[in-house]
């Protein structure tokens, strides 16, 4: 296949640094509305606990199906293409929300949102580091996607605040307060689509539709490929095989303080309208300690070593949890949820680095498009059947087995541990 042409100069009058911000910002401002209220939404409307969690998994297992599949579209077709159609499946998909009254519709909703993350995945970042190459061949982008990171969480962040601050207003006496803000969703969704479709410039794409078509099929082979390597690894390698079942006890122990903590809040607080006016600062929130974790995990990864930080990450993210459940008040659920998140931060680095660590240039792909994998399969499975132990017992109670079930990840940190002693001769 030729390369993939870049915008020029010509074609691109906005400097490509300038759109990128914006288009940052405007793709997730809007997700700042919602972070946090689906759930309350989907139980406000009539779903059980069980319905919601089984719904909010659709959208995981939709991404993971596709998100290999697709992952060439954009080579194949054009980057500004590629992100309109996801655009607009964004807007759909906040239509879908705004107007789901039922199981079913939740499901269609939650997964138009899978095949929108799935597109929406990379055409943004690739036609950006495009255009500046085009300029400038070989440049490193390191501090444009660093700020893009930073704008990313600021909109979130800002988003939340607003979202929390226009359900505890509700302005619109005629629309439940949560809808208020899904409605603020689905316009600001529509802004980011007029906005891509006004600054996004592309030099037109002239292969020919067979070159396009084997692009795609060799993307669609790719997910095979991936999954049949990835398990030769696990068998193989059981450094790589202990932090995939470390991605599980994760990804489990994020159904508490992602799914069921809203919930949870709502039933301290006796109300919907409380508990979603709360999120959305307690999320901005959740954002900025989040950072401050990853910060940690560099200092503790120094004195400790990465594995054995991974390690105490992974215990104290399970410990927050764990006291999120037997918290009696908001204040001391919030207070919780903070900590647990910090330690969701401090969590990630020393894992990356030990999955790069066992990850070889050949194979370093692979490795971590498995951990990915493995991460969406696992909330997937383990968020319905959380969903029925709450419905069977208490919110507090599914979030103490979920917390115990995440603490097992300590344990399979060892195989690196212990690969690590080796390495340092001890």
């Amino acid at each position: 296949m030729s390369p993939a042409p870049s915008p020029s100069s010509a074609t691109t009058p906005v400097d490509p640094r300038r759109v990128f911000y914006l288009l940052t910002f405007t793709r997730w401002f809007p997700v700042g509305f919602v972070v946090g209220i689906f759930v309350l939404l989907a139980t406000s409307r009539g779903l059980s606990t069980t319905q919601a969690l089984t719904y909010m998994a659709v959208s995981g297992v939709v991404c993971f199906l596709l998100e290999l599949p697709t992952s060439g579209f954009a080579d194949a077709f054009g980057r500004r293409p590629v992100y309109l159609v996801a655009a607009v499946l964004n807007v759909a998909t906040a239509l879908l929300y705004a107007l789901a009254h039922t199981f079913w519709a939740f499901v269609a909703a939650a997964a138009l949102m899978g095949a929108f993350r799935a597109l929406d995945s990379g055409p943004l970042e690739a036609w950006f580091v495009d255009a500046v190459h085009e300029v400038e061949p070989g440049k490193d982008v390191d501090q444009e996607l660093s700020r893009s990171s930073t704008i990313l969480g600021l909109a979130m962040a800002a988003g939340a605040v607003l979202s929390g601050a226009l359900i505890w207003w509700h302005p619109f006496r005629s629309q439940p307060p949560l809808d208020v803000a899904v409605w603020a969703f689905v316009a600001l969704s529509v802004v980011h689509l007029l906005a891509s479709a006004a600054w996004l410039r592309e030099t037109p794409r002239h292969e020919p539709a067979a070159t396009r078509a084997a692009a795609v099929r060799a993307s669609a082979r790719q997910s095979t490929a991936v999954i049949r390597d990835g398990l030769r690894l696990m068998v193989r390698n059981p450094v790589i095989a202990g932090l995939l079942l470390a991605e599980v006890a994760w990804s489990t122990g994020m159904i508490a303080f992602e799914a069921l903590m809203p919930l949870r809040l709502e039933e301290l607080l006796g109300s919907a309208q409380r508990a979603g006016a709360l999120v959305g600062p307690v999320a901005a929130a959740g954002w900025g300690i989040f950072a401050a974790g990853t910060w940690l995990a560099g200092r503790a990864s120094a004195r400790l070593g990465v594995a054995r930080a991974a390690m105490l990450g992974r215990g104290l993210n399970a410990l927050g949890v764990i006291v999120m459940s037997l918290a009696v008040g908001p204040i001391g659920l919030v207070a919780a949820y903070l900590f647990t998140y910090s330690m969701h931060g401090m969590n990630g680095p020393p894992h990356s680095a030990l999955l790069h660590r066992e990850a070889s240039a050949a194979n370093r792909s692979t490795v971590l498009s498995l951990n990915s994998m493995v991460a969406f399969l696992a909330f997937a499975v383990a968020s319905p059947l959380a969903g029925r132990l709450a419905d069977a017992t208490s919110i507090a109670t599914t979030m103490l087995v979920v917390g115990a079930l995440s603490a097992l990840g300590v344990a399979a940190y060892l195989p690196a541990r212990r690969a690590e002693r080796r390495s340092l001769g001890g």
